[in-house]
């Protein structure tokens, strides 16, 4: 069991790593980099409606049917960030002096729903490592081919919210821990943790959802300019054929 427990927290720890892929983009000059800000918010964009529609639904589908208590866990995961954004607007007009008005609330809901993913994305790792190290090892390997795609386009939406890069990263990273606290959980709680990723994956899924449709693309519609407006097509549609792309590595 040591050892199960030393590999699983190994292999998270490296998937938070992951997240600081995004330092290179420390070196680059502002005014470059805020060329291509719209492209990694359109290719998050795609990455996140990819990861609810390709992977997370269908694994949760396959796992316990499509039910009814499903849909209701997606909806739930859609009213959930529905306040939670409510909530980061009403503090934004009411605190105005603790909120930095120059960071766009969707980057907070980014953080929010990047948090959930990757706590969901520890449990499985611990839940695998708990089957078997070579099985854990396989679902760390898809997990890290996941991830620098995501973190890369999450970075972009931090940065296109408002965020500094240096403080774009750190917060990336920061959520990138709850991967760490999703694994203990889950060795912690052994079991019942098939019982909690059952509704945090439609959870998450929905949340995803929203963060995708309610808020990024209505920044990507901020672009009026054709070609412009194409390239940010084509990187929503690279970003979910990247995701997409990763079924066959699972």
């Amino acid at each position: 069991m040591t050892q199960t427990i030393i590999y699983a927290l190994g292999s998270v720890l490296l998937v938070s790593i992951i997240s600081l892929i995004t330092i290179f983009a420390l070196g680059i000059k502002d005014s470059i980099l805020k060329k291509f800000l719209s492209y990694m918010v359109s290719f998050s964009t795609g990455a996140l409606f990819a990861d609810a529609f390709v992977h997370l639904l269908p694994e949760i589908a396959e796992e316990t049917g499509f039910t009814l208590r499903i849909s209701t866990y997606i909806l739930s995961g859609i009213l959930f960030s529905f306040v939670i954004e409510k909530f980061i607007h009403w503090r934004h007009c009411h605190h105005p002096e603790h909120i930095d008005h120059k960071v766009h609330s969707f980057a907070y809901m980014n953080l929010f729903g990047d948090s959930i993913h990757n706590f969901i994305d520890g449990m499985i790792i611990g839940a695998s490592y708990l089957v078997s190290i070579p099985v854990g090892i396989a679902t760390t390997l898809a997990v890290v081919l996941h991830e620098i795609p995501q973190e890369i386009g999450d970075f972009g939406v931090l940065l296109h919210g408002g965020f500094k890069k240096r403080k774009a990263m750190l917060f990336n990273f920061f959520t990138a821990l709850t991967a760490i606290l999703g694994a203990i959980m889950s060795l912690l709680i052994g079991s019942f943790s098939g019982h909690l990723t059952t509704f945090l994956i439609p959870f998450a899924a929905g949340s995803f959802i929203y963060i995708a449709g309610s808020d990024l693309i209505p920044e990507l519609h901020k672009e009026t300019d054709t070609k412009k407006s194409l390239l940010q097509l084509v990187a929503l549609i690279a970003g979910a054929l990247i995701i997409m792309s990763l079924i066959f590595f699972e």
